[in-house]
């Protein structure tokens, strides 16, 4: 039988995979489906792209997230007269087998060029005296801003400020084409977690250190140049007690940031040290995204 819902298998996917909080997920149009049909060839399809994924049995979201997914598609199935689905219930009794939750577990966010940024991430809102070991939202719609323009990135030197487990400059380094990317944090367990997910995603930093070598010609050369394997860096970096020595070595062309208060633009944040590196370098592109 058709699927009712074109697409509704998709939607389940791409939220599920990224461990987006379960009721955001498409439940309502899902009853309605069951309603209007009630067949278990939808909920296979459902399951096949979200627990069964191959992403999800290599990079799997928290167990509870998992078992919380399956028991809700189970409710569902049980509400109608579909015919019962065995591996539905022979997913949950694995999930249910697993050892005791972890601290980390994996989100995987599906880019629209088809690609994937897979990361580690803390299942917790605040770990190791840090909220930097997540993704926030702020990260997620700075990504969506960048992915739809490309042309600011494309062939140029990119700084990030507060890079976090890096999903934005990940996405922008697989569908962007920078010539440039630098991560920047401060805290030493988030840059363990960048490091970890850079290589996650095939992304090699260089060597520590390398960072502060580079030259204004290095900095300039290539500049709007696409770029299918950018240069990847990971700066330790306090932007609290940044210095005018590192800014201009960084030879950044577009600075980029998400923080987490208000949802505003702006075009040159009020930050001290934004301020700062515009001073330094007048030509530099700033955004910002608070949320």
């Amino acid at each position: 039988m058709a699927e009712p819902c074109p697409g509704l298998a998709l939607r389940f996917q791409r939220r599920f995979l990224a461990a987006r909080p379960l009721r955001s997920l498409p439940w309502p149009e899902l009853e309605q489906s069951l309603r209007t049909a009630p067949d278990s060839a939808l909920l296979a399809d459902i399951l096949h792209k979200t627990i069964l994924h191959p992403l999800c049995v290599k990079y799997p979201p928290s167990a509870k997230y998992r078992r919380c997914f399956l028991t809700e598609l189970i409710k569902k199935l049980e509400s109608t007269a579909a015919e019962p689905l065995d591996e539905l219930y022979e997913a949950l009794a694995d999930v249910l087998k697993e050892e005791e939750e972890s601290t980390h577990c994996y989100k995987n966010y599906l880019l629209p060029s088809g690609d994937c940024v897979s990361l580690c991430e803390s299942t917790a809102l605040i770990s190791g005296g840090t909220t930097g070991l997540l993704t926030w939202e702020a990260a997620l719609h700075l990504a969506q801003w960048a992915l739809q323009n490309p042309s600011l990135f494309r062939g140029r030197t990119i700084l990030e400020l507060g890079s976090g487990v890096g999903f934005t400059g990940i996405a922008i380094c697989k569908s962007c084409q920078p010539r440039t990317f630098i991560f920047s944090d401060c805290h030493p367990r988030v840059l363990s977690q960048l490091g970890e997910n850079l290589q996650l995603n095939g992304l090699s930093p260089e060597p520590d250190g390398t960072w502060s070598l580079q030259t204004e010609s290095q900095g300039q050369e290539g500049e709007g140049q696409s770029c299918q394997t950018p240069r990847v860096i990971v700066a330790e970096l306090d932007w609290g007690s940044v210095t005018e020595k590192q800014l201009l070595a960084l030879r950044a062309d577009v600075v980029i940031a998400a923080d987490k208060a208000g949802i505003r633009w702006q075009v040159i944040p009020a930050h001290s040290s934004c301020n700062f590196l515009c001073d330094v370098q007048p030509d530099v592109t700033i955004l910002q995204l608070f949320v």
